[in-house]
């Protein structure tokens, strides 16, 4: 069994796949924007469409990212263009304090520090924030065995 996280980023899901591309090295693995769905398939499930209604053809409609070895799935949502991303957060660990000082500046960028980086009691580097999509993020570098 593998349970992965699907992002809703409500109408911004490519400027979100770039963003991450950049701060964290991610790779669009696969991407299907509405445009690519058979004929009359988004009408028959207005539901499920951006806002309830037809999407724009070029909006995501389905998308796997990577970021190292975790796979994370996206899409535009429903379009409201305000994305929730509440009581949850994605952690991020580093092999280094050089790494994850890279990831969280790059993170931060546009968004909102939680916790700065610290050192802690079980690790040399840790903090959380919000990026500019309201995705939460939990930075820390491993702890050596």
């Amino acid at each position: 069994m593998k349970v992965q996280s699907y992002l809703s980023f409500e109408g911004r899901c490519d400027e979100a796949l770039g963003f991450y591309k950049k701060a964290l090295g991610a790779e669009v693995v696969q991407l299907m924007r509405y445009s690519e769905a058979p004929a009359g398939a988004p009408s028959e499930n207005a539901e499920a469409g951006c806002a309830g209604g037809t999407p724009d053809a070029n909006k995501v409609m389905h998308a796997v990212f990577r970021i190292g070895d975790t796979e994370l799935m996206a899409s535009d949502g429903r379009c409201s263009g305000q994305a929730k991303f509440e009581g949850i957060m994605l952690a991020l660990t580093a092999s280094t304090d050089t790494e994850v000082v890279k990831w969280f500046n790059a993170l931060a960028e546009g968004g909102q520090v939680m916790q700065p980086l610290i050192p802690t009691f079980f690790t040399s580097n840790f903090g959380m924030l919000t990026d500019r999509f309201g995705v939460g993020w939990l930075l820390v570098v491993a702890h050596p065995t």
